[in-house]
């Protein structure tokens, strides 16, 4: 079994606050890790740790064999093989969609606008986008402008695929159609680490849950177990307001 990620005792604080108290995790290639915990709890956090938007102010960040925590790692270089997709869907008003979609893979990767344009059509194809390829995004819905984003973050063929929270800007009706992309990518063997309040979904799609309270990993296992039998008072605490 091959690591992609490993967290080593992560600490992270703000204005003296410390919203992260020594997080340890270590994420399977073709897993699906889901986040779960209350607003607070730190999942958005570590998220931006991982993609070195946000630096640890103590412990370590493994990608793969290379610690990129270290104050001397190009952000960048990094960056190019993680996708991360937020909560705000972050699209360029004034680029078309199949733009957005290529930006990373023309500018960052070097990759010529034609040869990128044809894997941004693809890509734009699969998520069933094809026909909104030269709209901009204010043509668009939550929906689809969340599903662009989706295969812009895919679109570097990312090592790992990080995901916050996102179905939380879309309108209920809207949800679905971004979840079943998010079980299409798990179906392909993506690695996927997502913070989500979707309980229902992180049990049917996630390989492991990991129960954020406080900044500090309360519990974690498979779905079966940790939803169905919690060892954690917290954990059993925080589930219970979804089961009422």
């Amino acid at each position: 079994m091959t690591t992609v990620l490993r967290l080593d005792n992560i600490h992270k604080s703000y204005s003296g606050v410390e919203v992260l108290r020594g997080i340890d995790l270590e994420i399977a290639e073709h897993d699906v890790v889901a986040l779960i915990g209350a607003s607070g709890s730190g999942k958005s956090t570590l998220l931006r740790t991982i993609n070195l938007l946000e630096r640890v102010d103590d412990g370590q960040v493994w990608l793969r064999d290379r610690d990129i925590s270290e104050p001397t790692v190009k952000a960048d270089a990094v960056r190019a093989r993680i996708g991360v997709v937020f909560q705000q869907f972050n699209l360029f008003p004034h680029l078309s969609v199949v733009d957005n979609v290529t930006l990373a893979l023309r500018e960052v990767m070097g990759v010529d606008r034609a040869t990128a344009t044809r894997r941004g059509l693809d890509l734009l194809e699969r998520v069933g986008l094809a026909a909104k390829a030269r709209e901009y995004p204010d043509r668009l819905s939550g929906g689809q402008q969340q599903r662009a984003a989706i295969a812009r973050a895919i679109a570097t063929e990312p090592e790992l695929l990080l995901l916050d929270e996102i179905t939380s800007a879309l309108d209920p009706e809207l949800v679905g159609e971004v979840l079943d992309l998010v079980r299409e990518l798990k179906r392909d063997g993506t690695t996927i680490v997502m913070a989500t309040h979707e309980m229902a979904f992180a049990r049917d799609v996630a390989d492991r849950i990991v129960f954020l309270d406080a900044g500090v990993v309360a519990e974690e296992g498979p779905p079966a177990q940790l939803f169905g039998a919690p060892q954690n008072p917290r954990t059993r605490e925080f589930l219970a307001r979804f089961t009422g």
